[in-house]
């Protein structure tokens, strides 16, 4: 079984970026009065001067004076923040709105807000974000055990995950089958794995073995 690790709660406090100050502070009031943490930024500049790792989720106005907010989900892009974006669009908006879903964002709702939708598109956003977060988490555990396990062992690890028995496995690395069985069994406890498909799974989110394997002649 992994071993517990402490692990920062992930981020819940909603950035709202817009430059109309009236609607800035509505959707403040709107999302704190259901018990939604929110921090406003009158600009993409002031945002991104900010850190946007520690938001949960972005409202971020599509059309906006100085920097767009196509212009600031691209910066978000390149600096590889995982962060769900909800874009904001008034009418005639909808074809950058679409420009955005289609670069990542996670949802575009239309000026004038049905309040509820909204709260429920943000809900489902920093529901989207906890998941990231505890699979990153997950993913860094995980990278810890198999780095932690024997050298021969992750190499049995990566064999297993490319298919090879335990007889094959042997005769590549000059030990013999009920080594190569002592080691896999040993990876496996050390790396959660409840079965070899489930280990093999691990060895593909680690990246050390390509997802499709060839097929062999």
């Amino acid at each position: 079984m992994l071993s517990p690790t402490h692990t920062s709660p992930p981020p819940s406090v909603i950035a709202v970026v817009d430059d109309d100050d009236a609607l800035r502070e509505s959707l403040v009031w709107l999302l704190e009065s259901v018990g939604l943490t929110t921090h406003a930024f009158a600009s993409g500049d002031a945002f991104l001067s900010a850190t946007p790792e520690v938001f949960g989720a972005l409202l971020l106005d599509v059309r906006m004076p100085g920097m767009s907010g196509l212009q600031v989900q691209q910066q978000l892009v390149d600096r590889h923040a995982n962060l769900p974006i909800i874009m904001m669009t008034g009418h005639g908006d909808v074809p950058m709105a679409v420009t955005a879903l289609k670069n990542g964002a996670f949802e575009f709702i239309e000026k004038p807000f049905n309040h509820q939708q909204l709260i429920e598109v943000v809900q489902r956003a920093l529901s989207s974000s906890k998941q990231q977060h505890q699979q990153q988490q997950g993913l860094v555990q995980l990278q810890a055990c198999f780095a932690a396990l024997r050298p021969k062992e992750q190499c049995i690890v990566i064999h297993v995950a490319e298919g090879m028995t335990n007889r094959e496995i042997a005769e590549h690395m000059g030990i013999s089958a009920k080594t190569v069985e002592v080691y896999r069994l040993r990876a496996m406890k050390a790396m959660g794995a409840a079965n070899v498909a489930e280990l093999v799974r691990q060895a593909v989110a680690l990246s050390l073995v390509p997802t499709l394997l060839p097929i062999s002649s």
